[in-house]
C-alpha cells in the first residue's frame, strides 16, 4: 500500500509499504528519504504516537492515509499543533489548515483524492474543516470496521447458520458496489437530477409553463391559474370530485372547452380544474393524444398534430425557481400521474351518472344508489341512455327525473 508521510519542514513523501511491516521499518525508509535517524522520528497517526514495535495493520492504516513525522528535537507545542484528535479532528485546525495549505504538493494531492476537503482547507470555515476530518475519521474507521468483520468472516465455520447468512449479505453487497462503481464509470449522467418537460403555452391568451406529463390521463389546471387565465367563470361544477394520489387534491370541477396556444397556432382544450398548489398546468395524456403529440426527446421538442407545430422543451435555466422546488417536484412527479388518473375516473363516474348527491363524489354507495334509480325507471319503459341523461339533468332526483320521462 502506499501512505502519506508529512515531515517536520512541511516535504511529502509517499512511502509505498506493506501493512503488517512495523513501525520501526517504516522509520528506516523514511531515514533513507529525509536524512532523519530512525531514533530522531516520532510518526503520528489520528494524534497517537506509533510505536516501533506495533504494525500498520494493528494501528488501521491504510491505503492513502496520512502519517505526520516530528523531530524529537522539536517544541511539543509544534507537535500538539499538528496533532488529531481521537475522532479524528485537529487539535489545532488553523495550524493544520495553514500547514496544508503551505505545500503546493499537498494541495495537489487533495485535488486529486479529496477535492471537497481541499476546497474546505482553502476556506474560512475552520468549524466545517473539523467536520469533514471527523467525518474522513468515522469513514475510514467504518471501512476498517468493514474490513475486519470480512476477515473473521473469511475464517467463520461453515456450519454456523449466522455466519453464512452475514457471508451471503455480504457477497450481495459487494454485488451492488460493484454495479454502483460500474454505474458511475459508464453511466454517471443516470445519477444527476433530471429536469422535467416544460413547454411554453399561452391559454386564454396567458403565458404560461405548462408541465407535459403523458402519465397524466387528463390536462389539469390549477385554480389560481385559471382565475388568472379568465376562465374560473366556465367552471363547470357538476365535475366536482377527489382525486387521491399521495395525498389528495380537490377537483373544484371541469372547463370544456378553452383556446391554448402552442406556436402560433391555436387548438382547443379542456382541463380539470384542482384545488392543488403543487402544480399549475399540466398537459396531459387526454389533449396529447386529441392533437397527436408526439414527445421527440432526441430533438427535445414536443410536435403537436404529427409534427405541424414543434414546441422546444425548456431548459432549466427557464423553468421558475418554485417549479424546481426539490419537494414539490418529486410530489409532481410521484403523485401526477395518480392525481390527474383519479381525476379522469371522477370525471368518468360523473358522464356514467353518478350525481345523485349533487356532489359527484364517486362513491360506491352512490354508484349503487343511482344505479338502482336507473334501473327503477327503465323497468316503467323508458331507455337506458334517456334516464340517464334525465338524472343527471335533475342531479339525481328521481321524482324530478321520472316527471321528465313521462311529460317527454
Amino acid at each position: 500500500m502506499r501512505i502519506t508521510v508529512m515531515t517536520p519542514d512541511e516535504q511529502i513523501i509517499n512511502i509505498d509499504i506493506d501493512r503488517d511491516e512495523s513501525v520501526e521499518n517504516l522509520k528506516a525508509l523514511l531515514e533513507v528519504e529525509t536524512q532523519v535517524e530512525l531514533q530522531k522520528q516520532q510518526l503520528l497517526y489520528n494524534g497517537k504516537e506509533m510505536r516501533n514495535t506495533e504494525r500498520l495493520s494493528a494501528l488501521g492504516v491504510n491505503e492513502g492515509d496520512l502519517v505526520m513525522m516530528v523531530s524529537l528535537s522539536s517544541s511539543s507545542g509544534s507537535i500538539n499543533e499538528l496533532s488529531f484528535n481521537p475522532d479524528g479532528s485537529a487539535v489545532n485546525p488553523a495550524a493544520f489548515q495553514q500547514h496544508v495549505r503551505n505545500d503546493s504538493n499537498l494541495m495537489a494531492q487533495l485535488f486529486q483524492s479529496d477535492p471537497e476537503l481541499a476546497q474546505v482547507v482553502l476556506g474560512n470555515d475552520l468549524n466545517k474543516l473539523q467536520a469533514i476530518l471527523r467525518e474522513r475519521h468515522r469513514q475510514k474507521s467504518e471501512l476498517r470496521r468493514q474490513q475486519e468483520e470480512e476477515l473473521a468472516l473469511l475464517y467463520a465455520d461453515p456450519f454456523d447458520v449466522e455466519a453464512q447468512k452475514k457471508i451471503e449479505a455480504a457477497i450481495r453487497q459487494k454485488g451492488i458496489d460493484e454495479n454502483w462503481a460500474a454505474a458511475l464509470e459508464h453511466n454517471p449522467e443516470a445519477f444527476a437530477r433530471v429536469v422535467m418537460l416544460y413547454v411554453d403555452m399561452e391559454v386564454n391568451g396567458v403565458p404560461l409553463k405548462a408541465f407535459v406529463d403523458s402519465g397524466a390521463q387528463s390536462t389539469i389546471i390549477s385554480k389560481s391559474c385559471a382565475e388568472r387565465c379568465g376562465l374560473l367563470r366556465l367552471l363547470d361544477q357538476r365535475y366536482k370530485g377527489i382525486a387521491h394520489g399521495v395525498g389528495q387534491s380537490e377537483i373544484l370541477g371541469r372547463i370544456h372547452v378553452a383556446p391554448i396556444k402552442i406556436g402560433n397556432q391555436f387548438y382547443p382544450c379542456s382541463f380539470l380544474v384542482l384545488d392543488s398548489p403543487n402544480m399549475e398546468f399540466l398537459f396531459g395524456l387526454d389533449m396529447l393524444r386529441k392533437h397527436q403529440c408526439i414527445i421527440d426527446l432526441k430533438e427535445n421538442v414536443l410536435r403537436v398534430a404529427g409534427g405541424e407545430v414543434s414546441a422546444p422543451f425548456l431548459p432549466e435555466k427557464d423553468i421558475p425557481s418554485h417549479f424546481m422546488d426539490e419537494e414539490r417536484l418529486s410530489k409532481e412527479a410521484s403523485s401526477s400521474g395518480a392525481q390527474a388518473t383519479s381525476g379522469a375516473k371522477e370525471n368518468s363516474n360523473i358522464l356514467s351518472g353518478d350525481h345523485s348527491s349533487g356532489t359527484g363524489r364517486g362513491g360506491l354507495a352512490q354508484n349503487r344508489d343511482f344505479e338502482a334509480k336507473v334501473t327503477k325507471l327503465v323497468e316503467l319503459g323508458f331507455g337506458r341512455e334517456a334516464v340517464i341523461q334525465a338524472l343527471k339533468f335533475f342531479e339525481g332526483n328521481e321524482e324530478q327525473a321520472a316527471g321528465y320521462l313521462f311529460g317527454g
